[in-house]
């Protein structure tokens, strides 16, 4: 994995004032060194310039970027964050028709396979990649994110020039560009947040690539097209080629991703989606004569004050164990303290350069970091729950008569300790439902479906769009933060197009949640993992963590100079601070009640403050 900047201006003559725009280029690279420390190179040309940091998984003697090709008619110059997993495939049919190739690098099938289809290739790719391509044939910049949106990609319009970046941080490296945030701003933050609109990136005029879209910056100014989208069609499989096609596709993509020239590892928590990647990567290294690390997460003395509710009905360490133990895998149990936990809430706002999911998300930077000192490539379960049905709202009567998320089915909690003033101009409730519209009226319909099938895949595109997008971001930036490749087989385009279709009979067969996973996972799964009841992420259930959260935020409401001050109630914040936390009910998503609103203010606090925020 990657990072990569730049900027595109059909004006400016840049090659002529080197001096003045090659340290533009540099200072991109250094504000994202931690995504690529391995390497760094730039690029510039009369009206483009690009960036690059590389951390080295493939080809690592001569993979460098920027990469450029030279043709009659003028030169291409790609940079490129990602790995494209069938790119054996795609280098052989290449070959075949008489491409020569330079390096071992997936770079260089994308930036080949340009060069002789156009963007068409694109849809080749099975990967997960963010990449700007400068087509100096066609005097044109293309953008272009993978279809699920794992790899991230921001723009930014400042005058005539597009400036790119991986992060936001990458855009505010580029002379002009500012740190600010107007009510839109804020009402993704307080309404939305830890979560954010597709397309948008919160600080004003800060705009994204979507997932499965190009965009193309010429003379005749940017525009978008869309190469991927899901369709809706009858399922005419039956259940027993259903659970077959669905093995099939989840070990090919598993497989498929431990593309890598150095030795990749699993994350493993004991639950089924991890357990199925790490025992299709355990049995595929034991061919080989090789052992497989694996890693698992918890909290040191959990099991002291762990507290079994609906969400997390049991601790995951004796099925990590059990896992490890079957597949003779390497394994590491992980554990994070209060303090580092603490900490780690700020450096996970400098990982995403926005509020994200408090501790859920800086527990992962920490852990991340940790696994780091042992590999660089990691497989993990993530999106299992998204694509088979596995959370609650699934099926919760509440979430089909809802008309906002079914993780924020409504803004009490949101709007408890904010300014009452702010509140009347934000109307938060009023932007999330809008937003939450927008995507129910664009999910693809299916003629002559029932009613309630046709809600439950309003809440999938919902789930797909919003809840899933929100755990890529956590999974890329706290990852790739420490240098560390997390890849996600389950987001592979194959699986989520196939189960798009899969009727919830069959994901849920005899009313057991992702039934059809398990059923896909029987032969390689022990019995007991098989069937083990859903467990999310794991969260800390010390009181003394919360304890430490109410004294930081009392301390920061307190303090005249701490810029969320203005945006809360006082009064309402000491109320709130003097009254027990709900761990029972979460104001966004399974994992985030009381103890995680309180983290994630101070997250807003440290947000403002660090990046100099302009409320405009």
């Amino acid at each position: 994995m990657c990072g990569i900047a730049g900027f595109c201006d059909m004006t400016v003559a840049y090659e002529g004032e080197k001096e003045r725009w090659l340290p533009i280029l540099e200072e991109m690279n250094r504000v994202q060194k931690h995504r690529g420390p391995d390497g760094e190179g730039t690029y510039l040309k009369d009206r483009c310039g690009l960036a690059h940091v590389r951390l080295k998984i493939i080809d690592l003697v001569t993979g460098e970027q920027p990469m450029v090709r030279r043709t009659a008619e003028g030169e291409c110059a790609i940079t490129y964050n990602g790995e494209i997993y069938n790119m054996p495939e795609l280098k052989a049919e290449l070959l075949a028709q008489g491409a020569r190739f330079e390096t071992e690098s997936d770079t260089e099938v994308i930036l080949l396979g340009y060069l002789r289809y156009g963007e068409a290739y694109i849809k080749r790719l099975n990967g997960i990649f963010a990449f700007a391509l400068w087509d100096g044939r066609r005097q044109e910049l293309l953008l272009c994110r993978d279809r699920l949106g794992v790899k991230p990609l921001f723009y930014i319009m400042k005058g005539n020039t597009l400036v790119f970046s991986s992060e936001i941080k990458g855009l505010f490296a580029y002379p002009g560009v500012e740190a600010a945030v107007d009510r839109e701003g804020l009402c993704e933050i307080f309404a939305l947040g830890p979560a954010r609109t597709y397309g948008k990136g919160v600080f004003r005029g800060v705009r994204e690539v979507l997932p499965g879209e190009y965009l193309r910056f010429g003379r005749e100014g940017l525009k978008r097209a869309a190469y991927w989208r899901l369709e809706s069609r009858p399922h005419e499989d039956s259940f027993e080629e259903t659970v077959e096609r669905v093995s099939g596709l989840v070990q090919d993509a598993v497989r498929k991703q431990m593309l890598s020239d150095i030795p990749v590892s699993t994350f493993l928590s004991g639950g089924i989606d991890s357990s199925l990647v790490t025992a299709v990567c355990a049995r595929t290294l034991a061919g080989q004569g090789k052992t497989l690390n694996t890693f698992s997460f918890d909290f040191r003395d959990n099991s002291r004050y762990f507290k079994a509710n609906a969400f997390q009905p049991g601790e995951d360490r004796p099925w990590a164990a059990r896992m490890a133990e079957t597949f003779h895998t390497n394994h590491r149990f992980l554990e994070c303290d209060n303090a580092a936990q603490y900490d780690c809430l700020f450096r996970a706002v400098d990982a995403r350069d926005l509020p994200g999911m408090a501790d859920v998300e800086s527990s992962m930077l920490y852990f991340c970091s940790q696994v780091k000192e042992y590999n660089t490539v990691t497989l993990t379960g993530e999106c299992a729950d998204e694509i088979f049905g596995g959370y609650p709202w699934f099926h919760s009567p509440a979430a089909f008569a809802g008309r906002n998320f079914p993780w924020t089915p409504g803004m009490e909690m949101r709007e408890m300790l904010l300014d009452g003033e702010l509140l009347r101009e934000l109307r938060l409730e009023e932007y999330s439902l809008a937003a939450c519209e927008r995507t129910v009226k664009e999910t693809p319909a299916l003629l002559g479906e029932s009613a309630e099938e046709a809600r439950r895949r309003e809440i999938s595109y919902l789930n797909l769009r919003w809840f899933m997008a929100t755990l890529l971001d956590r999974m890329d930036r706290t990852s790739m933060h420490s240098g560390l490749e997390a890849r996600v087989p389950f987001a592979d385009h194959r699986i989520v197009e196939y189960l798009w279709n899969v009727p919830w009979e069959m994901k849920s067969r005899g009313g057991v949640a992702k039934a059809l996973l398990r059923h896909a996972s029987r032969g390689i799964l022990p019995q007991e993992i098989l069937w083990r009841k859903k467990s999310p992420y794991p969260k800390t259930y010390d009181p003394a963590y919360e304890r430490l959260l109410g004294e930081r935020l009392r301390e920061v409401v307190s303090d005249t100079g701490a810029p969320v001050r203005a945006l809360l109630d006082r009064e309402k914040v000491e109320d709130f601070l003097s009254s027990p936390s709900d761990y029972g009910k979460p104001w966004y998503g399974q994992l985030m009640a009381g103890p995680q609103m309180m983290a994630y203010l101070l997250q807003v606090n440290y947000w403002l403050e660090t990046y100099k925020v302009r409320i405009v």
